[in-house]
């Protein structure tokens, strides 16, 4: 690429031709404040935060998508450009609900935070405010324009990840909001649920419907026993919350935190992870043996599953029958577990802390109730389990480590833990599978085939002489690509892994909030992450699901054998068609 010569405050600076001033400014380590900016996604400069003074121009212009050319001279802080930010800024809050002490991203908002930058301490302008919308009634996910900014971020992350669009700008003028179709609820919509507009929306306009208090009424009623289980990738990014760097493995220090809060059981969602493996794996054994529907489209993703239901309900029977692993883990904890513990199951009250706000919508799915009760009654993501854990006047940061209890369901495979980062369900399944049907064991027992962050991974493996097309896919807009693919019958993979959100559940809607400045220009911190999960695999002595002597010891007391009919009756589900639009 050809390179000019710019000056950016007064300094000479070489850059690529045709890069924004915001990527040239970034290049050379000059911060420009931005709101609506999601790079490579969002450039609509509708919040114009980031205007930046060019010499002998009569006008400024916005950063994040005004291209550099050879001898351009820019001023990014200059006194006209910080005056202008701050009447934008001003203008943008004058027509926001202010109720920031009480605000779910009170100290995580970007508008707040620029309001901080920029040094803003008064009301400038003061009047009407827009009528407030207020949807609550979807399981996963609250919109409340009041707190909208109408950046549109949310949009184009729906549209450009998710290929799906649910939401847009309504209306015009001081009556625009942004909000699905007509301004239905999120509920009777085709929305995933996925929360991937809540972690790239800069303030408190969306977010997860808050279950906090429900746990703490259950872990404070003496007729209860209170269960929690912990998803794998909530180890690699719990310590955010509480100022440790990204990626940092807090797997004892959550249990202990857990176990001091007062929860009668805390064990790993891990081990629900091994169980799938031993369904999915058998299920997919079985399918190839018997001519089955194949590809095999893996089922532990809800957001995933949503989509399918909406999108592309003539793919069902592709799908693998197996709950995701909580869900396993929650029917398992209330047949088996309430009939050795010899408590009723209408008392065990189990809670899931997962990355993710699709499951809080998955634990109401009626397909799933395969008994009295509902698998999980609970589900918190990880930025409501730290606030759980502060609640209780804890820190992580000094806390002893303690084990996950492991009277029944503590051990857990690494093949359990990889699950948590896209390509880990298809990597663990391989370990169980290959193994298996080989009847011999792995001389590798990584599958690098499968790792990494590309949206779409395929690889070709050889098992017994065979050879079996798997490919691994994250986020929706990627899915489709293979989804239609199958739909035209011209599919050559055999078995395929699906996270509905970008990177898989390191990545998901329920994690702690990164800023749009990380997001943008230190876009590492999905393979730090995953990096936590890959490291705990490689030090578990256990590595495949299979192995889990907890498991063989499940099976032996209780389930018989992959497939059997009790398996069926708890631990998979059906999956039917949904209406787009719920009129």
């Amino acid at each position: 690429m050809r390179m000019v010569n710019i000056k950016i405050n007064n300094k000479l600076y070489q850059v690529e031709e045709g890069i924004s001033i915001l990527d040239a400014a970034k290049k050379n380590d000059i911060n420009i404040p931005t709101l609506c900016y999601l790079k490579d996604i969002s450039t609509s400069a509708s919040c114009r935060v980031c205007l930046v003074e060019l010499k002998n121009s009569k006008t400024l212009v916005t950063a994040c998508n005004f291209p550099v050319r050879e001898g351009i001279e820019i001023y990014t802080h200059s006194s006209k450009a910080i005056q202008a930010r701050k009447k934008s800024v001003e203008l943008l809050i004058s027509n926001h609900n202010k109720n920031c002490l009480s605000c779910i991203r009170n100290n995580k908002c970007e508008l707040q935070n620029l309001c901080q930058e920029l040094n803003i301490r008064e009301n400038i302008y003061d009047g009407e405010y827009s009528k407030q919308h207020l949807d609550n009634f979807a399981n996963g996910i609250i919109r409340d324009t009041s707190k909208c900014v109408l950046c549109q971020r949310c949009i184009e992350i729906c549209k450009k990840v998710q290929g799906l669009g649910v939401l847009g700008l309504e209306n015009r003028g001081f009556n625009t909001i942004v909000s699905p179709i007509f301004n239905m609820s999120f509920k009777d919509v085709n929305c995933m649920q996925c929360g991937q507009c809540v972690i790239n929306c800069p303030t408190g306009a969306l977010s997860e419907k808050e279950n906090l208090e429900l746990v703490i009424e259950a872990l404070n009623n003496p007729n209860l026993h209170v269960v929690v289980q912990t998803a794998p990738a909530i180890r690699a990014s719990l310590g955010e919350e509480f100022n440790m760097p990204i990626g940092t493995r807090v797997t004892n220090k959550m249990v202990s935190a857990l176990k001091r809060i007062g929860f009668d059981r805390v064990y790993d969602t891990n081990f629900g992870a091994d169980l799938t493996i031993m369904e999915e794996g058998y299920e997919f054994i079985k399918r190839v043996k018997n001519n089955g529907i194949l590809p095999m489209l893996t089922s532990c993703s809800p957001g995933w599953i949503n989509y399918l239901e909406s999108e592309y309900p003539e793919l069902i029977k592709h799908v693998s029958t197996c709950k995701s692993p909580h869900m396993m883990l929650g029917a398992v904890l209330k047949t088996y577990y309430a009939k050795e513990k010899n408590i009723d199951p209408k008392n065990i009250f189990v809670v899931s802390i997962m990355p993710c706000t699709a499951k809080k919508d998955e634990i109401k799915r009626i397909e799933n109730k395969k008994t009295e009760y509902f698998d999980v009654d609970v589900v918190l993501t990880t930025r409501e389990c730290a606030k759980l854990i502060k609640m209780y006047g804890i820190d992580l940061n000094n806390i002893d480590e303690s084990d996950f209890d492991n009277d029944m369901f503590g051990e857990y495979s690494g093949a359990g833990v990889i699950f948590g980062v896209s390509g880990g369900v298809m990597e663990a399944a391989l370990r169980t599978v290959k193994e298996k049907l080989e009847n011999k064991s792995l001389q590798k027992i990584e599958f690098n085939e499968v790792r990494g962050l590309t949206g779409i991974k395929a690889a070709t493996i050889d098992i017994n002489e065979k050879k079996y097309n798997i490919a691994v896919v994250s986020g929706m807009l990627n899915s489709k690509i293979l989804l239609d693919d199958i739909k035209n019958n011209k599919s050559k993979y055999h078995f395929i892994e699906i996270m509905g959100c970008p990177g898989g559940c390191i990545n998901g809607g329920g994690q702690p909030f990164i800023s749009s400045r990380i997001r943008n220009y230190e876009n590492e911190y999905c393979l730090k992450r995953a990096n936590a999960l890959y490291d705990e695999d490689i030090i578990k002595k256990v590595r495949k699901s299979h192995e889990n002597p907890q498991i063989i010891n499940l099976y032996k007391n209780f389930l018989k054998y992959e497939g059997s009919d009790i398996c069926h009756k708890i631990l998979h589900t059906s999956f039917d068609k949904k209406e787009k639009y719920n009129l």
